[in-house]
């Protein structure tokens, strides 16, 4: 293995399939069930089995069978092929999310760790009074504020989840700005600019990359979450959260209407869960 700054690189081609091809059984089954929703969210008609908002009102809260895999809902409509395609909407709020929250905890980790002082001790007593308020708290404040949409889902959830990410990112920036090879590069005469964005910010966000992952499958569940409490998207889409919102009202008689929704949302935040982890215990030479 050779190292750039802080980045290990593989010297041999062959080092990354082989850990891949040494992963536990549990990585296999969590990336089928990615690559399963994946395809889901990018050409949900090549699973479906049904238009996922075809009405039959001859079929109304069917439960499981060969015709209707997951059962069908108040309306008639397949379960299966909503849930399908659902995930493009659950997909777009979970990076969605995470991207904003890794740019604003980014802008705000930096800065903190960087300058120091009175605005390190501001933006760190900020970031400790955000952190303390639950997730969920804040992004239903949001979404009551701006009202429900994927949009308004993306940001809240974002905004939600960037305290965590944003002290991470202090630490990390404290710990990389006085390495070594950073105080090279300023012996040298580089300019700061470009030690911030080829030394310290590339470094700092190395051991995040597991957490990335981690983060997608959170928002994932947050925004469900805060769908199945009504402030979601409006129906009829199919998203998981709003699929839960509009089953729990036949939880008694249809428990399909709950349980499916709820085991795509699982099953996928797991199996991100799963990865993340792997990959974190890569990154950090535990396997």
């Amino acid at each position: 293995m050779s190292r750039v700054g802080d980045w290990s690189v593989s010297s041999q081609p062959g080092e990354a399939s082989g850990a891949i091809r040494r992963a536990p059984l549990r990585v296999y089954v969590a990336l089928i069930v990615i690559s399963f929703f994946i395809v889901a969210a990018i050409a949900p008609s090549l699973l479906q089995t049904h238009g996922p908002l075809a009405i039959d009102l001859t079929a109304p809260l069917q439960a499981p069978s060969f015709a209707h895999w997951f059962g069908t809902d108040q309306s008639g409509r397949d379960l299966y092929s909503r849930i399908v395609e659902g995930a493009g909407q659950s997909l777009t709020i979970g990076l969605g999310a995470t991207a904003l929250s890794i740019g604003v905890a980014l802008v705000f980790g930096v800065i903190a760790g960087l300058v120091g002082g009175a605005l390190d001790n501001v933006l760190s007593r900020l970031l400790d009074v955000l952190f303390a308020l639950p997730t969920l708290f804040l992004a239903l404040l949001f979404v009551s504020l701006f009202g429900p949409s994927v949009l308004t889902l993306v940001i809240a959830v974002g905004v939600g989840t960037a305290p965590g990410y944003a002290r991470m990112i202090r630490g990390q920036v404290l710990s990389v700005k006085g390495a070594p090879y950073v105080e090279a590069a300023k012996a040298l005469g580089h300019p700061y600019p470009r030690i911030l964005w080829r030394h310290i910010i590339p470094n700092a966000m190395s051991p995040l990359t597991a957490m990335m992952t981690l983060g997608v499958g959170q928002a994932i569940v947050w925004a469900a979450g805060v769908a199945f409490l009504g402030l979601g998207v409006a129906p009829p889409a199919p998203e998981w959260g709003a699929l839960l919102n509009a089953g729990r009202n036949y939880v008694i008689f249809a428990w399909w209407l709950e349980i499916m929704p709820g085991v795509a949302v699982v099953s996928f935040a797991l199996s991100l869960t799963v990865v993340g982890r792997y990959l974190q215990d890569r990154l950090e030479g535990k396997i």
